[in-house]
């Protein structure tokens, strides 16, 4: 069974930083793509990141230059940097994993950026 686990979300004040990680497990074959969607409160979920199993990346408008997607394939590990947090930025942080097999969500992490 797929699992996607992130991990890293909290509270920090404007201006702060917070990295986020999401890991896989149950799965061996090579990933396709990982991305990092949010959801604030009274919003849809929308598009934060992606990254290509081979490393090339798509940020939305809003948080490009702030924020860094990586992966390490070898852990089946993402990671999001944010920097330059702003209250908007708040919301729940969800990790996408897609394989060949299918599309696979982790549950979840909360960030909060105070004013």
């Amino acid at each position: 069974q797929v699992q996607l686990v992130e991990s890293g979300g909290g509270l920090v004040q404007a201006g702060g930083s917070l990295r986020l990680s999401c890991a896989a497990s149950g799965i061996s074959s090579s990933i396709n793509l990982m991305g990092w969607y949010r959801q604030a409160p009274g919003k849809r979920r929308e598009f934060v990141a992606i990254i290509s199993g081979d490393g090339n990346t798509q940020y939305a408008s809003s948080v490009k230059d702030r924020f860094t997607i990586s992966i390490d394939n070898a852990k089946s590990t993402a990671t999001l940097q944010m920097n330059s947090l702003k209250p908007e930025d708040t919301a729940v942080y969800y990790c996408n994993g897609r394989w060949d097999v299918g599309s696979y969500w982790g549950q979840g992490t909360q960030v909060t950026v105070s004013s």
